[in-house]
């Protein structure tokens, strides 16, 4: 698989990878011109393709209010900024997310084994998880800002 970088600087597998079709809920399962067609372009190459976005360039890095952040995908919900926090990483992180939101596999596509998370609902990538968050859990999500959308919590 080759990577290839565009000009808003997301960097994409050339080959994309199937809809994932099991998880809480029913699944979003779309075939690739319907997700092309629904996303926005960055968000489609984080989702469906496995890229990631230059670290620093979300705006949900600065995002500090109370609320949920949600696929950008299918629109589950999969983390709470209560778990939300700066890690210092570029991209937004978070402790843990929502019970039963995620799904993960092992990705070993960059020479090394990682972690892959990805939304249980519609496969989407999401980022990679690493053993040096913050506690109650020890993890860090790491998550490409393109892959979420930010609800506010009502006032």
């Amino acid at each position: 698989m080759t990577k290839s970088q565009s000009q808003d600087g997301v960097q994409a597998n050339d080959t994309a990878r199937a809809s994932h079709t099991e998880g809480p809920g029913a699944p979003a399962v779309r075939d690739d011109a319907e997700w092309h067609r629904v996303l926005p372009a960055a968000a489609y190459r984080v989702l469906r393709q496995h890229a990631t976005e230059r670290p620093g360039t979300s705006p949900l890095n600065a995002e500090h209010r109370d609320g949920q952040f949600l696929c950008a995908g299918c629109g589950t919900t999969l983390f709470g900024s209560t778990t939300k926090y700066d890690s210092g990483s570029g991209w937004p992180s978070f402790y843990a997310p929502v019970d039963g939101s995620v799904a993960t596999t092992v990705d070993s596509s960059l020479g090394m084994v990682r972690t892959e998370v990805h939304c249980a609902r519609c496969g989407g990538h999401l980022g990679h998880i690493f053993p040096d968050g913050p506690q109650p859990t020890g993890l860090r999500y790491c998550i490409n800002g393109a892959a979420l959308k930010f609800e506010p919590e009502d006032r």
